[in-house]
């Protein structure tokens, strides 16, 4: 890497002063010397890291100068110590050829970069295989490394044991690659290096390659395999430092190039994409530097927590419809999405240099045939897609969409040159370009193309042309939504939910999307799907709902896309309404009549159902890997289903009594031979219970009573794959305060309690059913889990527990969640239910929240018959449907008032108590 000139370096440490400090030590002290020694180098070591940080905080963007000026400070301690053994502690006046080490940087270090708790990465390399005095010189210079708290990571090693190693080692061949003299013999450092490049590097430049970008894909995927997860790691992650310094790494070994500005030299960058390099690299240098300042250890994820304070430390203030955090992490991924674009047509370069060198006579002969190729205005070079000439777009700008649409029509990828053309000309899209029939009609097929839209529509907007030509997007592009919900960026998540909905459209996942891919085949439109996908986020970031404002740019965009007025108005409800059918199965009772109604009412026709529904799931599906599953696919089935027949059959549709009469039939059924239990303790269930509840929960519930007619009290609990979750039915004398007793229950079992169904029979037994999860949103399987969760229940039901402290002391399963203000917030709802109120509660996600907001429903004196539970990353809703003791609506504006303080005192964890 290119070394800056650090200024002042006297402030950071002075190694003359410093060394001659050392010396009267040693010579005063003698051989008691060493701790004082050690002493005076911590705290010239504390002095120099107290400086860098000084000046870290007066330049909070100087990242490269703060990683060279760290480095700088360790070259001088190990200088010094390495000067003290060899002159005080082992001295030798006579050396022998074998007695000479070199000190060696490698890894970051070697590249003379390193935040403020890097590893110090040092080879100790000896002409030969070490002599006793080179051993005492190793250990007692790691000792004094060690004694200063410095993490080291060391090697020693020989000249010939140096390259055997490195042939058959990556890691070892990679650091070496960045090794630099510090101190010792030079000479031993230079042989080393000439056998490097001599021995260990000639004729392995392709394997070194090949598996530098292996490893680089298996690093992306544990990082989470894509530029725009929320909590990147600076280091590690895809986009970041590590790319960066493959790049690096590739150009060193192939072309031997010295710093990064060299590789404009070879031909591998460019001069404007090695300043992006320069940019990216000084960005990321300074978060991590940051990181590492923040929380004093060697931190490189930047996590929630530290995001906020990080983008405060380098002065990112808050703007109208964006908070200073969410500036900083657009501006963390717009140079994460530049390095990408950055190593495609780095690599797209190498391959074609390599292409080149490897072509004899005849390949030649073919390529040049292959040259001479088009596809309209397009040059097809090597199977690619390509420009003709360099004023190629300037000449007719339409160019720039319809490469795109060549690329997908034809099924090619776009040549490395011609990408790098487009990504310089997309500023030649204006409002001309974005009103032309022809490029509007050409962007439309690739967005419903049948093919790959998703890698299509990556390759435009990684080229800035799909900002350029819908501009709405480009706002989007690489912001990030502060919150644990969301995994990716706002253009990513929509990128990937087209994605997601082409490989619906294939018939993929078919366990996983059985109703969608049904579905699908049904729809009308397949413009108005896509369209609406695409718009859907379109207005995230601004002041106000996106969903409104997405639906104003919808009924001005669609239009230009040559849409019909009556596909833009279904385009524009559509992202109007993308969270309704989420909000509704996920928060609202699926079993009573009004929700569905009012839904069915609100949705109006089978084919906005169907449109509603496909956009949901891949909106869910797009949001990241773990949060959709097949709770939520039940649940969202269910709503479609009952909503289809509504609005299909109107009021032709079955009764409650033949609803009810079906629902035995099908119970009936499933019992077989036991199916007399639906006349003998299926008589004590209410008609409420036979709609609310499923077969096969109907059937295991009726042999449960069975079962526990002698008993005061039974729980069982099973896996229930159908929603991927864990089954627990309780069954006891109904009594106040039994529903948060159980869940407290639940809770204290390590399982999370994701919906509840609670009933009452007519001879007074309660009889509730519960679907749980762990913390991690995976049903409780295993045999100690199923009897750990029916002990606790059990024991909180006898009041064997106090549930009150120990609930308390269990910690959050995300403890990140802390790193966001949310306000809880009470919302009572009258119209949605006939027989129920309503009460809606969002907040923290916190230990126990389900049951500090069931124990407070108890205190007011209300009866809860149903309960619905969502999570959204750190933020929890849950909604309850209750009644007051007499089986009414609650109502009064006093009570109401006492309710909602309750819960709000029982959200934020407070002890207050109030009076109902």
């Amino acid at each position: 890497m290119i070394l800056l000139r650090i200024a002042n370096q006297r402030a950071i440490i002075d190694r003359r002063t410093l060394a001659d400090d050392i010396a009267a030590i040693a010579d005063m002290h003698g051989d008691k010397a060493r701790p004082l020694i050690v002493d005076a180098l911590r705290e010239a070591l504390n002095a120099g890291r107290g400086e860098l940080e000084k000046r870290l905080t007066a330049h909070p963007s100087h990242g490269t100068e703060c990683a060279q000026s760290h480095a700088f400070l360790i070259d001088q301690v190990v200088r010094l110590i390495h000067d003290h053994v060899v002159t005080r502690v082992y001295p030798s006046r006579n050396r022998s050829t074998g007695e000479r080490i070199a000190l060696i940087a490698v890894g970051g270090y070697g590249r003379g970069e390193m935040a403020p708790h890097s590893d110090v990465d040092i080879a100790f390399v000896t002409p030969h295989k070490p002599t006793s005095w080179c051993e005492q010189v190793i250990e007692a210079t790691l000792y004094f490394l060690w004694d200063l708290g410095l993490k080291v990571g060391h090697s020693s090693r020989s000249l010939d044991e140096l390259v055997r190693q490195a042939k058959g080692d990556l890691t070892i061949r990679t650091a070496l690659l960045e090794g630099r003299y510090v101190w010792g013999d030079r000479a031993i450092h230079e042989q080393a290096q000439r056998r490097f490049w001599d021995d260990v590097a000639a004729g392995t430049e392709r394997e070194f390659v090949a598996e530098k970008l292996a490893e680089r894909n298996a690093r992306h995927k544990r990082q989470g395999d894509s530029r725009y997860v929320v909590e990147p790691n600076v280091k590690e992650g895809k986009g970041c430092l590590r790319d960066l310094h493959t790049l690096y790494w590739i150009g060193k070994y192939i072309h031997k190039v010295r710093d990064p500005s060299e590789l404009v030299k070879v031909g591998l960058l460019s001069t404007n994409e090695y300043r992006a390099f320069r940019r990216a690299e000084n960005f990321f240098w300074a978060v991590r530097c940051h990181l590492h300042a923040i929380t004093r250890r060697p931190e490189d994820r930047l996590t929630f927590d530290l995001q906020r304070e990080v983008a405060s430390r380098m002065k990112f203030s808050d703007r109208p419809g964006k908070s200073g955090v969410e500036r900083f992490m657009r501006l963390f991924f717009l140079h994460a999405r530049q390095v990408g674009s950055l190593t495609g047509v780095f690599l797209a370069q190498l391959d074609e240099q390599w292409a080149a060198q490897r072509l004899g006579f005849f390949a030649k002969l073919r390529a040049r045939r292959r040259a001479g190729r088009t596809i309209g205005a397009f040059a097809i070079v090597a199977d690619k897609v390509a420009a003709q000439g360099d004023d190629f777009f300037a000449r007719d700008p339409v160019r720039l969409i319809e490469l795109f649409h060549v690329a997908d029509r034809e099924g090619l990828e776009i040549h490395a040159e011609t990408t790098r053309q487009a990504h310089r000309d997309a500023g030649l899209i204006d409002a001309a370009v974005r009103r032309d029939p022809r490029a509007n009609a050409m962007f439309m097929d690739i967005l419903t193309s049948r093919r790959d839209p998703e890698t299509v529509l990556r390759w435009m907007s990684e080229a800035g042309v799909f900002g350029r030509f819908i501009p709405d997007f480009g706002r989007v592009v690489a912001q990030m939504q502060f919150d644990m919900y969301h995994h990716y960026t706002v253009d990513e998540h929509t990128i990937r939910a087209i994605g997601l909905l082409a490989q619906i459209e294939k018939g993929a996942d078919g366990e996983a999307h059985s109703l969608a891919i049904e579905v699908v085949a049904e729809i009308a439109s397949r413009r108005v799907l896509y369209v609406s996908v695409m718009l859907h986020d379109i207005a995230k970031g601004r002041s106000g709902d996106h969903s409104v404002l997405g639906a104003d740019i919808a009924m001005k965009l669609c239009p230009r896309l040559g849409m019909s007025p009556a596909e833009t108005e279904m385009v524009a409800w559509l992202v109007r309404w993308h969270l309704l059918m989420s909000a509704t199965a996920f928060k609202r009772d699926l079993t009573d009549a009004k929700t569905i109604a009012d839904f069915a009412g609100q949705v109006q026709s089978a084919e906005r159902l169907r449109l509603l529904l496909l956009l949901t799931i891949v909106d869910i599906r797009a949001v990241g890997p773990g949060v959709w599953n097949s709770w939520k696919r039940q649940l969202l089935g269910d709503l479609y289903v009952h909503t289809h027949e509504v609005l299909r059959l109107g009021h032709k549709q079955f009764g409650r009594v033949e609803r009810i009469a079906a629902k035995k039939r099908a119970v009936a059924a499933l019992l077989q031979e036991r199916d007399a239990l639906i006349g003998t303790v299926g008589r004590q269930l209410l008609d409420a219970y036979w709609i609310a509840e499923s077969e096969d929960i109907i059937a295991m519930n009726l042999q449960q009573l069975d079962i526990a007619l002698d008993e005061p009290l039974s729980v069982e609990a099973r896996y229930y794959p159908a929603r991927g979750a864990t089954l627990v039915t309780v069954t006891a004398a109904d009594h106040p305060g039994l529903f948060y007793r159980i869940a407290g229950g639940i809770h204290l079992a390590g399982g999370n309690i994701i919906d509840a169904r609670i009933h009452t029979t007519r001879n007074g037994v309660a009889l509730d059913n519960f679907l749980v999860q762990d913390p991690l949103g995976r049903p409780l399987m295993e045999d100690n889990q199923i009897a750990r969760l029916k002990t606790a229940i059990a024991d909180a039901m006898a009041n064997k527990v106090k549930l009150a402290p120990q609930l308390a002391a269990r910690p959050l399963a995300r403890t990140r969640a802390e790193a966001f203000e949310i306000h809880p917030i009470v919302i009572f709802d009258h119209k949605a239910s006939d027989r129920f109120t309503v009460i809606e509660i969002g907040a923290l996600d916190r230990p126990a929240l389900l049951s500090r907001l069931a124990r407070a429903l108890f205190e007011a004196r209300l009866i809860v018959h149903s309960a619905h539970i969502a999570t959204y990353g750190e933020r929890a809703v849950d909604t309850f449907y209750v009644t007051d003791v007499l089986g009414s609506k609650v109502s009064g504006d006093q009570r109401l008032r006492t309710i909602e303080r309750r819960l709000i005192e029982a959200a934020e964890g407070t002890t207050a108590k109030v009076a109902a």
